[in-house]
């Protein structure tokens, strides 16, 4: 609700009255980060967007803001086998004067909570004086802001320029089907829009290049390891992509040529360049932060020899021998043997046991040779006949 201005003889508030009611009314904005960092947002799915649209329905009600959803159409961003699920509900919350309007535009959606985590990602917890949850700085501290400062100003009856028009939307982080997207495309968005999206540095953004995003599929073979070096070059994927790589790298330093004819901000002294980047597949998140490393399995490795011997200190020697049957049996609980086995003569003074769950033998050398040691004891057993 929007105070009366003030009456006669009555002086009228200040920029300096409006930050004293902010610092005086802060928690109350903590109090909106925590009911909208414990509404899950995150993209993928994007489950949660009605939901949200809801909570902002009751944060705004008392500012005196119309509310309208907006919900882009499935035909839009349904893709197969893609991920996101729910419907994409988009809220416009605005007032209405004859003042001229002024989006002001967020995202609603977060990244998933990525490992790493040590409080729960859906709960705002307080470390020192930095308030932790997952979307608390991108950007869902940004809506608790803004709400903070319209009712500071409609507290103390601080006259606003504009109308504030509050674009709520939907898939930032994805990108399929931004809301803000659809709304511009319905002609639903008036006036100027203020974009709170970016960096935290404060700083104005005048534009942006945009992103273009290309999507190569490599495709190889599956082929034994022993086969390997007869099936040719098209039977590793990574070794068929090389070629492409190396087009795309050769490709940087002519895009990184180029300049925009956007003015710099104050901070850069030079004209705003563009830049390629090739990460693989799946390195980056749905938030586009990379991966510090890519890790893969090197192809056409064939273990020539049965019997592993890992590198130990010379006072204990290892000697593992590879049991019988097929592999996925080694290292079966089900298929362990506990019975009692039959000692037999291994040619070196040394302790043998049957590691529970395996079928792997143990022999530890004291006077350190390092030797493979070949095993003859079995179990009597008849449902057991075979190397314990």
């Amino acid at each position: 609700m929007v105070s009366p201005p003030p009456g006669p003889g009555q002086a009228s508030p200040t920029l300096t009255d409006g930050f004293a009611e902010i610092e005086r009314t802060a928690d109350s904005a903590i109090d909106d980060l925590a009911r909208m960092v414990a509404s899950d947002t995150t993209f993928p799915p994007g489950a949660g967007y009605e939901a949200f649209a809801g909570l902002m329905e009751s944060a705004v009600a008392a500012l005196g803001l119309d509310c309208q959803r907006v919900d882009v159409p499935e035909h839009l961003w349904r893709v197969a086998g893609a991920p996101a699920q729910g419907r994409r509900t988009n809220l416009i919350a605005r007032r209405r004067s004859d003042k001229p309007v002024l989006g002001l535009y967020f995202h609603v959606d977060t990244v998933p909570a990525a490992p790493g985590w040590t409080t729960n990602p859906f709960q705002l917890t307080r470390d020192g004086d930095r308030l932790v949850g997952l979307g608390a700085a991108d950007m869902k501290g940004t809506i608790a802001a803004v709400l903070l400062a319209l009712r500071a100003a409609d507290t103390i009856g601080l006259p606003l320029g504009y109308n504030p028009m509050l674009l709520l939307c939907s898939d930032e982080e994805g990108g399929l089907y931004p809301g803000v997207r659809y709304l511009a495309e319905q002609g639903l968005l008036e006036g100027h829009i203020l974009n709170f999206n970016g960096a935290a540095a404060p700083r104005i953004w005048a534009g942006c290049f945009g992103l273009f995003t290309l999507l190569v599929r490599v495709h190889g073979r599956t082929v034994h390891a022993s086969e390997a070096r007869t099936a040719g070059s098209s039977a590793n994927a990574i070794e068929a992509a090389l070629p492409i790589l190396e087009a795309l790298a050769a490709l940087k330093p002519t895009i990184a040529t180029r300049t925009s004819a956007l003015p710099a901000p104050p901070v850069r002294r030079s004209r705003l360049q563009p830049s390629l980047i090739f990460p693989p597949p799946m390195a980056a998140n749905a938030a586009g932060r990379f991966h510090r490393s890519l890790k893969f399995s090197s192809v056409g490795v064939t273990r020539r020899r049965r019997t592993f011997r890992p590198r130990v200190p010379k006072s204990r020697t290892l000697s593992l021998r590879r049991p019988p049957g097929p592999a996925s049996t080694w290292f079966s609980p089900a298929t362990s043997c506990r019975h009692p086995i039959r000692r037999a003569r291994t040619g070196r003074a040394g302790r043998r046991r049957c590691r529970p769950g395996s079928d792997t033998h143990r022999t530890i050398s004291p006077n350190g040779v390092r030797r493979a040691v070949r095993i003859s004891a079995g179990c009597n057993r008849p449902e057991c006949r075979r190397s314990c």
